[in-house]
Order: structure tokens, then sequence, then C-alpha cells
């Protein structure tokens, strides 16, 4: 049977904030929360997060959430700056620009990787990353059409393709599945084909190199036991594994005990990092630290509700401006490079 996701949150359980080496490569998945500009954009659904919107978004609004993003991208890397960041809903190219340039970012020199979706929102995945620790080789965006709903629009996958230091080549995946909105049951097939349709892009690029590191990441909108995960990725929750090719998410073993996201005052884990055995059996020259992911749960991303109850700092609760960070927190993996 499986166990209730908690409703109390003590912050700090998981993340560890010691010393990086040289030899450590550290990778984030961060679901920011509507990152949008305060301009309006004629071809997407974003009049809510406009001045004089439903959520009367400001450009004070918009420059504090840019500082606060920044801050904790800073804070994730400790010792140093993260080499590798994957973002979740933003607008566009100039809400990254925005943070990459106009903020404490700026001295880290991020470059940035971005296309716009077909998301209905006009909400996007991205990445940006550190040249001097990541010699970007290619990316790729694919969108998703849904055979059994060919109207609908969702997020693209974006695959980054890059060398790390050690000259071992990656391959990131950074994914915003569909949500729940509308029904957890009738929206369960799209979350299904999504995965599937990662899967055979994961194997795709196996089969042309075996040797290839692959890290999946991403707002996945279900946890590590969904059918999603489990039948249309085919992950592994197995510890033991041994097998180089297969996935395994290394966010199973923390489920029943803290999560990235509350709903109706329930934790669960929906962002995910999922990676091949080669990586994480330790069998080639890049390996995962201490086989684990982590939940940067730190105490300024953490409100307590009005019953007790913890949730992320977020920067709306419904239609009211709280003026928090995000709904998720972020989660880190170091890779260990020889």
């Amino acid at each position: 049977m499986k166990a209730q996701s908690v409703k109390f949150y003590a912050a700090s359980e998981s993340f560890n904030a010691e010393k990086r080496g040289d030899d450590r490569f550290r990778i984030v998945f961060y679901n920011v929360e509507n990152l949008f500009d305060y301009f309006n954009d004629s071809t997407t659904l974003d009049e809510e997060f406009l001045p004089r919107g439903g959520r009367f978004w400001t450009k004070e609004r918009y420059l504090k959430k840019q500082a606060d993003l920044a801050k904790t991208l800073i804070a994730i890397g400790g010792w140093e700056p993260p080499a590798l960041i994957g973002l979740g809903e933003v607008e566009n190219r100039y809400v990254l620009n925005s943070l990459v340039g106009f903020t404490a970012l700026k001295p880290i020199g991020y470059e940035i990787i971005h296309q716009d979706s077909e998301d209905r929102r006009g909400i996007d995945v991205a990445a940006i990353y550190r040249p001097d620790k990541f010699k970007l080789i290619d990316y790729q965006y694919y969108q998703i059409r849904f055979p059994f709903d060919e109207s609908s629009r969702t997020r693209d996958i974006l695959h980054v393709v890059g060398e790390l230091p050690n000259r071992d080549t990656l391959h990131y995946f950074v994914n915003h599945w569909p949500s729940k909105f509308g029904g957890e049951f009738e929206t369960k097939p799209k979350r299904l084909f999504t995965a599937q349709f990662l899967k055979h892009k994961v194997d795709s690029t196996l089969n042309l190199n075996p040797n290839h590191l692959i890290v999946i990441t991403g707002d996945f909108n279900d946890e590590p036991d969904a059918e999603s995960l489990l039948n249309g990725l085919e992950t592994s929750l197995d510890p033991a594994t041994k097998d180089p090719n297969t996935l395994y998410n290394l966010m199973y073993e923390m489920m029943y005990l803290i999560g990235t996201h509350s709903f109706e005052n329930k934790w669960s884990i929906i962002d995910h990092f999922v990676v091949n055995g080669r990586l994480k059996n330790g069998n080639s020259t890049t390996r995962i630290f201490r086989n684990s992911a982590q939940i940067f749960d730190m105490p300024f991303l953490i409100m307590e509700g009005a019953t007790g109850t913890t949730r992320p700092f977020r920067t709306y609760q419904g239609p009211k401006y709280v003026g928090g960070f995000s709904d998720h927190l972020p989660i880190l993996l170091d890779l260990v490079l020889k």
C-alpha cells in the first residue's frame, strides 16, 4: 500500500551544502513558476500576467522575481555556480536574457538555450550553462503531437548534447510534461505518450553510442511510481540495477519522505532526475556523486500556511500575490569526473 505524502516538511532534510572539488559538475532543474515578462504577446495567452491583467504583473514584481531566482541559483551552487541548469515555465528569450544578464548571475557568464514552443500560454523549457565548464555540441527541441488529441499543445522536450570537462559526452533532456488540469485520469494518456516519445529518443541516442551519458530531468507532473515513468519511460526503481542502459529514477528513494511540490497540503515529488545505468553504476569516467540527487529545500524557499502545513514559497497563492519564488523546489545532482 502506498504511503501518504507528508503534510509537514522540515526544511534542509535533503540538501547537503558541503564544498565541492574541481572534479564535480553540478546539474540543476528548477520549475520557476510562470516567469513571464510584463509585455503583451498577441500570439499567446499571457494576458493574465500584465500590469492590468488578472495578476497585476508589474515591472516591479517581475524584477523582484528575477532577483529572487538569481539568489536561489547562486545559493544552489554554494561554493561554485552550477554548471548546467534546466528551467521550466519561462515565457521567452527576453526573460532569460534578463535573468543571466541583469541579475547577480551576470558575472558568471551563463549562455542560453531556448526556443519558443507551441504551448498556448507561451511557457517553455530552457537551459543555461557555463561555457567554461560545459562545451555545447548541439541541441534540439522535440515537439509533442498527440494522435488522439491533435488540437492539444504542450511544451517541447529539450535535448542538449555537450562535452564535460573530462571529455565525456552528456545528453541532457529537459521536460515539462502535461499537467493534471482537467483531471488526473483524463490527462494520463498525454503524460504516458510523452514518456514513450522520450523513451524512443533516449533509445535512439544509446543505439548510436552506448557509452554516452543520459540525464533526464524536469517537471513530469507525476510521481516516481506513476505509469508514465514506470511503463512509458521504462524507469527502474531498483537501486541495484546493473544494466548500463537501464534508466533509473534517482528520486524514488525520497518520495515517501520529502517533496518538490505541494498540492492540497500534500507534498509529492514530481520533479525528477532519471539517469542511465552507465552513470549510476560508476563504470565510466563520470559517475553520480553518492548515487543520489538532492532537493534544494532551504528555509527561505518554504512557507507555513494558516493551518500549520508547509508548502513552497510561491509567487502567487491562487490569485493573491505573496511575493515568493516558485511553487516548486529546485533539484540538483553532482557528477564526479575522473
